[in-house]
């Protein structure tokens, strides 16, 4: 940290969700209802997994992922280690940046690809912590097809920049 408690790194992080494996949506939903969490998103990717988005408000969100493959990463997973915590997304300004700083401090950076909304990479959970993180660079697409307000999507209402 630097004197005046700002992280060290040149380009602007934060967590934007967490993901939480499970073996049922429906079956954890209570658990986010409970807490006053609202359903933003439900979808699939590939026929391997569902991820449902949940907002706490002020863009805090819990993503919760199911698998619906009867073999995939998240069924690995959860036979391994159960339900709970399967990775923690940061949002990045620059990516490219990102993925710099962690190599030059010989963290593996692995699976990065790009969409027409973001582009990702994952922090392989062989580093020390033992969390995968998936990085994140929201792209100004993102924004465009989304129903979503802004508001709900970026913490602070607008997406990382590395503009000063």
């Amino acid at each position: 940290m630097t004197g005046d408690d700002t992280p060290n790194h040149e380009t602007p992080i934060h967590v934007d969700h967490v993901g939480i494996a499970v073996e049922s949506v429906e079956d954890a939903a209570p658990v986010l209802d409970a807490l006053g969490c609202e359903r933003l998103l439900d979808d699939t990717v590939d026929g391997e997994f569902r991820w449902v988005y949940y907002s706490l408000g002020n863009a805090s969100r819990i993503e919760l992922i199911e698998p619906i493959a009867e073999e995939s990463f998240l069924t690995a997973f959860l036979e391994r280690h159960g339900p709970g915590l399967h990775h923690v997304t940061l949002e990045v300004a620059d990516i490219d940046a990102t993925i710099e700083q962690l190599d030059t401090a010989g963290v593996d950076v692995v699976d990065r690809k790009s969409y027409g909304e973001w582009t990702e990479a994952f922090v392989s959970p062989r580093n020390a912590t033992g969390t995968l993180f998936q990085l994140m660079e929201y792209h100004e697409a993102y924004t465009e097809n989304t129903e979503h307000d802004p508001e709900s999507l970026y913490v602070g209402g607008e997406r990382l920049s590395s503009e000063k």
